[in-house]
């Protein structure tokens, strides 16, 4: 194990997923893929519905245990760790539907998200007094500063169930990005979206890229986006990594083509 640290360390990859196996029962669902991830790049996952996309984010985030193959993260191991401890270590994620709290605030959501971070005791934090104060003006600060980021102000203190769809989406994105992540998870960002909010969406993933500097994993169907934003794409089908390279290497990648892109 020492001599893959070493090895990831020198690669300077912020994560490395490592000949990762995975089955269910008798169906195999990834079969020896390898990603690396960057520093400061933005990386899509690319497949067919099947392909094994969500279940390596599953892999990177805890939920799901390999049965074969490592995954490290800033050199150090987390393939067997709880997916609060690798929140915890910098890793956060949108997911494909919205995980908001759907009684609370937008404000009040980017806050819960701060909790990762709130080192206080109970008792300071009952009587709101010493470092239990300062901390909650810190935090607010932050949220406060993701809204103005996201454009957000408008809808700060409305109820989360009552915005529509797209505005969800946004304020998901800014709980994430409360936990002050290392690397940034994207599962289908813009699903559901229309043209509109597809494009408001896409110009946050750019900014959060250029301006916050943190690598980001996107997984999106919507291939214009895609081709648009990225970096570095990887291609699965059926379980097994089949592609990686520019955007205008995958396009002409007949391998890809047949895949997912479609045969002529």
């Amino acid at each position: 194990m020492r001599g893959l640290d070493r090895a990831m360390t020198e690669k300077n990859s912020t994560l490395w997923v490592k000949d990762i196996h995975l089955s269910f029962g008798g169906v195999s669902a990834l079969s020896g893929v390898d990603v690396e991830v960057r520093e400061g790049e933005l990386l899509s996952i690319i497949g067919p519905n099947g392909a094994g996309k969500t279940s390596l984010l599953n892999c990177i985030n805890g939920f799901y245990r390999p049965q074969k193959g490592d995954i490290f993260f800033e050199g150090k191991q987390i393939t067997d760790l709880s997916p609060y401890r690798i929140a915890s270590l910098g890793i956060a994620r949108v997911f494909q539907g919205i995980q908001l709290y759907s009684g609370l605030s937008v404000l009040d959501n980017l806050m819960a998200a701060r909790h990762i971070h709130m080192n206080h005791s109970l008792w300071s934090e009952l009587l709101y007094f010493g470092k239990a104060r300062s901390a909650e003006i810190k935090h607010r600060r932050r949220v406060e500063e993701i809204i103005d980021f996201l454009e957000m102000e408008p809808i700060r203190k409305k109820v989360a169930s009552t915005l529509p769809y797209g505005m969800r989406k946004r304020a998901d994105l800014g709980r994430a990005l409360a936990l002050e992540p290392k690397l940034l998870i994207l599962d289908e960002p813009m699903a559901g979206m229309n043209l509109e909010e597809k494009e408001d969406m896409a110009r946050f993933i750019i900014d959060i890229h250029e301006l916050i500097k943190i690598p980001i994993v996107l997984v999106e169907h919507d291939m214009e986006v895609v081709m648009d934003i990225t970096e570095r794409i990887v291609v699965l089908d059926f379980g097994k990594l089949i592609a990686e390279g520019r955007p205008e290497q995958i396009k002409a990648d007949p391998k890809v083509i047949k895949a997912y892109l479609g045969s002529e």
